[in-house]
């Protein structure tokens, strides 16, 4: 006789009952039309308990597909957490989901796998990890040769600026797997950037930057959308729903004036600088810490001899007020104007359109977004490399007309523009519910 495991993975269920279960306690998630019990592993699973709890009750199979590069390891995990399949007359996708669309895009992601564009060019990496390289020596040259006037001063701090802003594009492709065909190799040079090279531990950004992948714009489900409603209100149906509770945490009707002050220039300098500490201490992840003092103990040692404590400190913060406000622009540019609600449940590809557009194609652009300018194409096959966004992208535009999804693409002075329009657009909406409904 079989054992009872074994029974009870030949149960049949309905979406009805799959949907029942989809509480921090209580987790289920179909992925390939099989139903897993993912209740327990969820606190185990290397991604993170959010980032896989957040599909609890659904399916799960494109987030699935996309985010692991090795599936032979990962269906070790899946063997013990199956329970059971679909019933055969239910469907693979819950009802509200377009199959049609869901359909076609695992046929372009068949065809993207078959025509090696997952497949990354080491050579590409590997001149981006020289080039940040050359420029760290050469900030330090700077000040070693020309002296500590103003002007080296300044040089060296705009050059260093640039190195934590490319090193914070170059870490995310290691932290999305993008390189290496062994998620370990990934990992390693993933936590030598983000920790020895920029100071900040990889399992912070692997906490969020999962969940955001997961649930773009879905309001508790993307960690970068936590400042609404606390600092500013976002999207048309959250800000007009937080004017109807008549909740007034900050004078949202002027958010577009104050995001100057508290958004770009003061995220990384004024927030993260601190709270990345807390995080590695209060999770007790001592490897990431060690790596985030090896770069404090390098550029103290580096630059303290030629600048003095005080020198020091002020070209830290000016690097940190620099880079801030780049990579705030860059990363909201793409989703600030978009669609952001409660998880409407949507098919992948559905999801990622209505929370993610494009900024225009050129080397200036590809380089100084580090190529997130194709937001679009990174979020529909996020392991992809960089450099070949470019190549799936008249593949994705075309399917996308074909079902009816906007595809939007801008110029980058526009896209920084609309961040700033829709700001005002939801404060305003936000103003008149909280005055009249």
């Amino acid at each position: 006789m079989g054992s009872s495991a074994e029974c009870d993975r030949d149960r049949f269920f309905n979406w009805e009952e799959v949907q029942r279960h989809c509480t921090r306690s209580d987790r289920w998630l179909v992925i390939c039309r099989k139903v897993y019990d993912i209740s327990d592993f969820s606190k185990r699973h290397p991604g993170g308990a959010r980032v896989i709890g957040h599909y609890a009750g659904q399916d799960a199979t494109d987030p699935f597909t996309a985010f692991h590069i090795d599936k032979t390891l990962v269906n070790k995990y899946l063997k013990s957490l199956l329970i059971g399949e679909l019933a055969p007359d239910q469907p693979s996708l819950e009802s509200w989901k377009s199959k049609p669309a869901t359909d076609d895009f695992r046929e372009l992601r068949a065809l993207v796998e078959r025509t090696n564009l997952l497949k990354p060019n080491k050579l590409f990496f590997a001149g981006l990890l020289v080039h940040l390289l050359l420029l760290d020596i050469a900030a330090w040259l700077t000040l070693w040769y020309f002296g500590t006037s103003l002007l080296p001063f300044l040089i060296s701090t705009a050059l260093l600026a640039i190195v934590q802003a490319q090193g914070g594009w170059l870490q995310h492709d290691f932290g999305h797997l993008s390189v290496f065909s062994k998620s370990k190799w990934n990992h390693l040079v993933h936590k030598f950037i983000i920790g020895h090279l920029k100071g900040a531990p990889a399992s912070w950004w692997n906490h969020l930057h999962f969940q955001h992948h997961a649930k773009p714009n879905c309001f508790r489900k993307d960690p970068d959308i936590n400042m609404h409603p606390i600092f500013f209100v976002l999207g048309k149906k959250l800000s007009v729903e937080v004017g109807k509770q008549k909740k007034k945490y900050m004078p949202y009707q002027y958010q577009h004036k104050y995001f100057f002050l508290i958004g770009p220039p003061a995220l990384l300098p004024l927030y993260f600088q601190w709270y990345i500490f807390y995080f590695a201490v209060q999770r007790r992840q001592w490897v990431d810490l060690a790596w985030m003092v090896s770069f404090y103990i390098r550029i103290s040692l580096t630059y303290i001899p030629l600048l003095g404590i005080q020198g020091f400190l002020i070209m830290l913060f000016l690097v940190r007020f620099v880079e801030s406000n780049w990579f705030v622009w860059v990363t909201q540019m793409n989703h600030i104007p978009m669609m952001i609600d409660h998880d409407q449940k949507e098919d992948w590809l559905t999801m990622q359109l209505h929370a993610t557009c494009n900024v225009h194609q050129s080397l200036f652009n590809d380089w100084f977004t580090g190529h997130l300018n194709f937001q679009i194409e990174h979020h529909l096959f996020p392991t992809m490399p960089r450099h070949n966004f470019h190549k799936v992208a008249p593949l994705v535009r075309s399917l996308c007309a074909k079902h009816g999804l906007e595809y939007q693409s801008k110029p980058l002075f526009t896209a920084f523009a609309d961040i700033v329009h829709s700001l005002k657009e939801s404060g305003e909406l936000w103003l008149d519910a909280y005055l009249h409904k």
